[in-house]
């Protein structure tokens, strides 16, 4: 029986968040190639956390710092272990090499925090994007943890680029996998709502995620007003799981800016909505909310930012901006213009269709997989500067580890 332990960040909340959805995309992924899963995490579940269990997969909590999991491990003794970003091949890494040598270690990074933190910095600088915010410290340590592992998973096509070129990093410790649709069927279109049956305009995303809160934000402060004023009697309305105090406060239900916090249904507030609107100034890795906006055929508007990874920019989008004139004069076209709405609604569809298709690319995973497990041996020592990180790693995290845990006792 092939065996895939997965060490959690948090529990899967695909109802909350782009990254809970990613990682039941690459549970269903394993189970269907015949793994028997356990899940394992250090984090408390929440209550939006799914219930791993009715699907079969074992859940296991486990502690940092702490040789029980040495024994959790080896006990278990896994094929492949799947980290849920670089924190976590910190964490347990080392702990892995020890007990299961032999097992296959993948990095999912989800998206590269390393670039999403240095545009945070640089934007707060209001400076450009440069190698001295992209070289930081985050970066030192997520790209040794994509050395350290056997293959790591990458959701955009522009970190692959970044990776392979300012960061050196061979292709073949690379996968690229984005988020997954599955094929769109004529009837599936045929049954969203039309143009005439949509109002309002939604944004939508996790609050504990910078990037959408200052979105959201930019939005009351900058945008709003404007658009506002130029579309009478439309809404904005604003969904997201963990909304905070600071967030509720921006309600202004005089000026039809609501927000409405988490919605169990994405999908049902998606094709309610006539456009989704989301101005996002800095992140990385994929954007969750335009795929839903996608597959429900509902038209987005966003920056540079915001479409990286889904669409090439080297061309010109009417309804990719950093312009915040441009950005509302195109709202209130495609808000007005049944036309250009159901033009744009149709590229979304061939965007997904032919980018994103589910079983294009798990195809391509699955042969990936097989072949560095066919050939383990010969893949690691083609990574010497791997081998190099995983000695000194063992080293300086494993004794921090050590004392950490008789510090506890």
């Amino acid at each position: 029986m092939k065996k895939l332990l997965i060490i959690g960040f948090v529990w899967p909340e695909p109802k909350s968040s782009a990254a809970g959805v990613r990682m039941m995309q690459l549970i269903d992924f394993f189970l269907s190639e015949g793994y028997q899963i356990t899940f394992a995490s250090s984090s408390l579940k929440g209550d939006k956390s799914l219930n791993l269990a009715s699907k079969g997969i074992q859940e296991r909590r486990i502690e940092l710092n702490n040789s029980s999991f040495d024994l959790f491990i080896s006990k278990l003794n896994p094929t492949v272990v799947l980290f849920d970003r670089f924190m976590m091949e910190e964490q347990f890494g080392w702990r892995v090499a020890q007990q299961c040598p032999n097992a296959l270690k993948i990095l999912d990074t989800e998206d590269l925090h390393c670039l999403r933190k240095a545009r945070e910095e640089a934007f707060k600088d209001t400076a450009l994007l440069n190698r001295d915010y992209l070289f930081g410290k985050i970066a030192k340590r997520e790209i040794a943890s994509i050395y350290r592992s056997d293959l790591s998973l990458i959701i955009s096509e522009a970190e692959m680029v970044l990776l392979k070129t300012s960061f050196e990093v061979p292709e073949a410790l690379l996968c690229y996998l984005p988020l997954l649709i599955k094929n769109l069927t004529p009837n599936d279109i045929s049954n969203l709502p039309s143009f005439t049956e949509r109002k309002h305009l939604i944004t939508i995303g996790n609050f504990l995620h910078a990037p959408n809160l200052d979105s959201v934000i930019y939005l009351k402060n900058n945008i709003w007003p404007k658009l506002g004023a130029k579309l009478k009697n439309v809404e904005l309305h604003v969904f997201g799981a963990y909304a905070n105090d600071r967030a509720k406060q921006l309600e202004s239900k005089d000026n039809n800016f609501f927000i409405q916090g988490f919605t169990p249904d994405v999908d049902k507030v998606m094709q309610n909505a006539k456009i989704c609107l989301a101005p996002l100034r800095f992140g990385a890795g994929l954007k969750g909310k335009f795929f839903d906006a996608m597959k429900n055929g509902t038209p987005f508007i966003t920056t540079s930012i915001g479409a990286e990874g889904i669409l090439d920019l080297k061309q010109t989008y009417n309804f990719v901006t950093d312009d915040i004139s441009g950005m509302i004069d195109y709202v209130v076209q495609l808000y007005n213009s049944e036309e250009l709405w159901a033009s744009q609604q149709s590229l979304g569809f061939n965007i997904l269709s032919k980018k994103f298709n589910k079983s294009i690319h798990l195809a391509k995973l699955s042969d990936k997989l097989n072949q560095i497990i066919a050939s383990m041996h010969e893949h690691r020592l083609s990574n010497f500067t791997g081998l190099m990180l995983q000695h000194h790693a063992m080293q300086s995290t494993m004794y921090m580890s050590r004392w950490i845990e008789e510090k506890n006792k």
